[in-house]
């Protein structure tokens, strides 16, 4: 029997939890237990209540599932802290779902590993702990017995992988089939996140996402970026880095996929798409929906425009 504890606690997304759970339940010998600072109950962030939960033990546990909330604190509290340390300590393995991952990096314990969050608070991750080496643009990541995933429904992925390491591809199939979802989601393991709603408190870098995002589809260069800010290249790819964790080519790409995604909802063709975004060409933004998203313009816009099919 492999036990598995998840921390939970008040105001975290009850997505983090249920997702993974539902996953584990459904493949032979997880036996699993909800934990919480201090026991009882917690208070989920839509209000729904969570009871049963037992105060933190560190022995006995094989895996480790951290989950997050919508909302990051300004502080941890330290209870909270001290029940992940607890968890984590002699585990084989750790997980976190979502924002769980700032914890883990609250107690260094992502220190010089690869790890993920939601898109959204990518950037927050990598400017609060920059020893943490932060993936924005992937569903999970797995570097030594540390396991982060992106957001909310990529903890069921990310549960979906472990029952595929313990148990194979065809159980971890078979459930995903079971639950009526994807086992690896069409689209690869990329995020869909959106650049074009960047925000930065630098003036310069500030001056420079402006310029971009009044004229998308000028000819922008890091070179021409620079010069119109007034810095080298190399200050304003460090402005980037420290700022936004990315480089000015990565940032202006995604920005423009970003514009060009949006586009294509508001029911643009492809070809305008391209041109608008700053693309050009029909082949340059496949090739860049292909790279950064695992889809063409073309599957998207079916995936994604509406709930219903055309």
């Amino acid at each position: 029997m492999t036990r598995v504890g998840i921390l939970v606690f008040d105001g975290m997304t009850l997505l983090d939890l249920s997702g993974p759970a539902e996953v584990l339940s459904r493949a032979p010998g997880y036996e699993i237990t909800l934990f919480s600072p201090t026991g009882g109950t917690v208070t989920a962030g839509n209000g729904l209540q969570v009871t049963g939960c037992v105060p933190p033990v560190s022995s006995g546990l094989d895996t480790v599932i951290i989950t997050g909330a919508d909302a990051l604190p300004d502080g941890w509290d330290p209870a909270l802290l001290h029940a992940c340390s607890t968890l984590a300590t002699g585990a084989r393995r750790v997980a976190s779902i979502c924002t769980g991952a700032f914890l883990l990096a609250e107690l260094g314990l992502l220190d010089g590993r690869r790890a993920t969050t939601h898109w959204r608070n990518a950037r927050d991750l990598a400017r609060r702990y920059p020893r943490v080496r932060v993936e924005a643009d992937t569903l999970h990541v797995h570097d030594g017995k540390y396991l982060t995933s992106a957001g909310i429904t990529a903890g069921i992925d990310l549960a979906l992988s472990l029952v595929e390491e313990d148990h194979g591809a065809a159980e971890a199939r078979h459930i995903a089939q079971d639950m009526v979802v994807f086992m690896h989601r069409p689209g690869g393991q990329s995020q869909f996140a959106d650049a074009a709603s960047t925000v930065v408190d630098h003036p310069i870098l500030r001056s420079v996402v402006e310029s971009v995002h009044a004229d998308p589809t000028g000819a922008h260069t890091v070179t021409s970026l620079a010069e119109s800010a007034a810095v080298s290249s190399r200050h304003l790819g460090r402005l980037f880095r420290d700022e936004l964790g990315t480089t000015p080519a990565q940032w202006l790409e995604q920005f423009r996929l970003s514009t060009a995604q949006q586009l294509i909802l508001d029911g643009h063709t492809i070809t305008a798409a391209a041109r608008n975004s700053g693309f050009g060409s029909d082949e340059t933004l496949r090739r860049a929906f292909e790279r950064r998203l695992h889809v063409t313009p073309t599957e998207y816009r079916a995936r994604f425009s509406s709930t219903f099919r055309a």
